[in-house]
């Protein structure tokens, strides 16, 4: 398995609808916009709200279209990035539309490629997409699988795109739920995770400002460790760790606290609620 976070850009700027441009669809535009990916007039939005539609439109140069059909017609990928439950009266829309010469990238959770195809006419490539929220930040994990007509190619399309705002992983879409409780529902676990390691320098006399500051920094680079030294997060956690000093003594609190089988667990049943919402949303189809 490997994780990337910039494949080659494509020699021509793409022609993108973005369906459902939301907080996340924005990030994603402005992400492709920079890197290089697309340009403003190559991309296309729809929204719930016409309103927002217009907005996007005049911040960022993009065109907003009357439907989500208009927006597809003649775009080489289409992105949607809706709640799950909206997908299938989207692919309603565009399954008529779409061709087998484009691609269809999914951000929406719970949502499998066999069930987009179900709704689609032509033998369209499809790639579903899980990202996590710091792609809001430009520091995203985005996991990427392939559906039935998916080539390597379309999957190294997909990763170009949100690349722009992150790293990518290519998976088997059987560990899809996985993801979602790992790195979609992670950063909420960290964030308690950083509000108590702020509580307790407040505790020990820090001022709030100080020690929020620390504790997201320090979670910041100790993942960056991980990423750029390739080590066991064992081995970097034995490094800091010196006989009969203070960091053995703070890890011995955590395992008396259970922190570790705490997220361990918190990562199987947000897998297993993932799993169950697919039921819930699409039945066997799921």
């Amino acid at each position: 398995m490997a994780v990337r976070r910039a494949p080659a850009r494509p020699r021509h700027r793409l022609k993108l609808a973005v369906i459902g441009a939301g907080q996340l669809g924005e990030t994603l535009i402005r992400g492709m916009i920079e890197a290089g990916l697309t340009d403003a007039r190559s991309v296309t939005v729809t929204t719930a709200h016409r309103t927002r539609s217009r907005d996007l439109a005049r911040r960022l140069g993009v065109r907003a279209a009357a439907s989500n059909a208009e927006a597809v017609r003649d775009a080489q990928v289409v992105l949607i990035v809706v709640k799950p439950q909206q997908v299938v009266p989207v692919l309603r829309e565009i399954g008529p539309v779409l061709r087998a010469g484009q691609l269809l990238v999914s951000a929406a959770s719970s949502v499998s490629t066999a069930v987009i195809e179900k709704h689609l006419v032509a033998k369209v490539p499809v790639v579903r997409a899980m990202p996590n929220t710091p792609a809001l930040v430009r520091q995203g994990m985005t996991a990427l699988a392939g559906g039935r007509w998916a080539k390597a190619t379309h999957l190294t399309r997909a990763e170009q795109l949100f690349a722009a705002v992150g790293r990518t992983v290519v998976l088997d879409e059987k560990h899809v739920d996985a993801v979602t409780g790992l790195s979609a529902s992670g950063p909420a676990f960290l964030y308690i995770v950083i509000e108590s390691l702020a509580d307790g320098g407040v505790k020990v006399g820090l001022p709030r400002d100080v020690a929020l500051t620390l504790a997201a920094q320090t979670v910041l680079g100790a993942g960056a460790m991980v990423l750029g030294t390739g080590q066991h997060p064992a081995l970097l956690k034995d490094a800091v760790t010196t006989p009969s000093g203070t960091t053995i003594d703070g890890i011995l609190a955590l395992e008396a606290g259970g922190l570790r089988v705490a997220l361990l667990k918190a990562v199987v049943r947000a897998t297993r609620r993932a799993s169950e919402r697919a039921t819930e949303l699409f039945g066997q189809d799921a």
